[in-house]
């Protein structure tokens, strides 16, 4: 069964060295999850953080259902996320030692459920994001004259 994403951080690339990652839940209200799978959650600026033996996603947007009348759910309450125990140690060893952030990178439905994909990165610094934007901007050059056959 294949996954369908519904949305992805796509600053994340640009901002952050991408290490590991990890497939995760999310605790969800009902009008939440339908909100999700109309494609309503926003994934900019909102980051993980490790709180003792849980893991938590902060400052993520998800609009309100339009059905959802006054059962509706708050846009950007804290939603606590599912891990293994053994994830959630090496996570949280990564962090505290070695100075990781730990960022979402995409939220998708698999089999009926919410999940998220989250990632240890560390941030770029402005060499660095010159550096990739060089790179793309010289292979996507590439692309362009192989496909025209200027070369």
């Amino acid at each position: 069964m294949t996954k369908k994403i519904i949305t992805t951080n796509r600053k994340a690339y640009h901002e952050y060295h991408i290490f590991d990652k990890y497939d995760a839940g999310i605790v969800l209200t009902g009008t939440e999850i339908k909100s999700i799978r109309k494609g309503g959650i926003n994934l900019k600026d909102s980051f993980v953080k490790l709180e003792g033996p849980e893991v938590f996603l902060y400052n993520c947007h998800i609009s309100p259902y339009e059905q959802g009348n006054r059962y509706n759910h708050e846009e950007k309450r804290t939603r606590k996320l599912l891990l293994n125990k053994k994830e959630i140690d090496k996570l949280t060893g990564k962090v505290k030692k070695d100075g990781y952030s730990i960022i979402p990178l995409e939220v998708y439905i698999y089999k009926g459920w919410a999940k998220i994909e989250i990632a240890l990165a560390k941030g770029k610094k402005l060499y660095d994001k010159r550096d990739d934007l060089a790179k793309k901007v010289q292979t996507r050059d590439i692309q362009r004259a192989v496909k025209n056959k200027n070369y």
